[in-house]
C-alpha cells in the first residue's frame, strides 16, 4: 500500500533555482521581489534562492533599476507616473529606483503620452461640448495616474486640434 505524502513536502524541483530563474528571466524582464515569490511558489530552498538572485545579479541579468526603466518606457504610454510608480511598488521595486526610473518621463512626455491617449477617447465620443470632452476625458487621465495639470494639457491640445464647424 503506497503512502500519501503530506502537501508540505514537495518533492524537489527538477532543475536548479538559477536555471529556474534563468528561464523565467528569458521570458520577461522581472524585479527581484518578482522572482523571489515565483521561485519561492515553485518549492525551491530559501538559500538557492538566495544564492540564485545574488548570481543573477552578478551575471546582470537581474536589474531592478534597469526593470523599471523598461517599464516606464513601456507602460508610460498608457500609464502616467502615478499608476507606473504604484504598479512598480507592488512589483517590489524600490521606491528611490522609482523616482530614478520616472525621473526620464518628464512633463512634456507625460503631455505627450496623454494627448494620444485623448485623441483616441476623443474619437469615440459623440458630439459632445468641449466642456463634457474636457469633463470626461480629463478624469479618466487622471484615474491612469496623469495629473490633473497634464490632463488638461493633453485635452486642451486635443480640442484645439479640432476644427469644429
Amino acid at each position: 500500500m503506497a503512502s500519501r505524502s503530506s502537501s508540505r513536502h514537495r518533492p524537489p524541483p527538477p532543475v536548479g533555482a538559477l536555471d529556474a530563474g534563468l528561464r523565467l528571466l528569458a521570458r520577461r524582464a522581472h524585479s527581484r521581489v518578482e522572482l523571489l515569490l515565483k521561485l519561492t511558489r515553485r518549492g525551491y530552498e530559501a538559500a538557492a534562492i538566495r544564492a540564485a538572485l545574488r548570481r543573477l545579479q552578478e551575471l546582470g541579468y537581474l536589474d531592478d533599476q534597469a526593470f523599471a526603466r523598461s517599464f516606464v518606457r513601456r507602460r508610460g504610454s498608457v500609464r502616467g507616473p502615478r499608476a507606473l510608480s504604484a504598479e512598480l511598488a507592488a512589483r517590489g521595486v524600490d521606491r528611490a529606483e522609482v523616482d530614478t526610473a520616472l525621473a526620464d518621463f518628464g512633463e512634456a512626455e507625460q503631455v505627450a503620452s496623454a494627448t494620444r491617449i485623448a485623441e483616441r477617447l476623443y474619437v469615440r465620443k459623440p458630439a459632445q461640448s468641449h466642456r463634457e470632452v474636457l469633463d470626461e476625458i480629463g478624469a479618466k487621465l487622471v484615474r491612469r495616474g496623469f495629473s490633473v495639470a497634464v490632463a488638461r494639457a493633453a485635452c486642451r491640445s486635443v480640442l484645439e486640434g479640432r476644427s469644429d464647424p
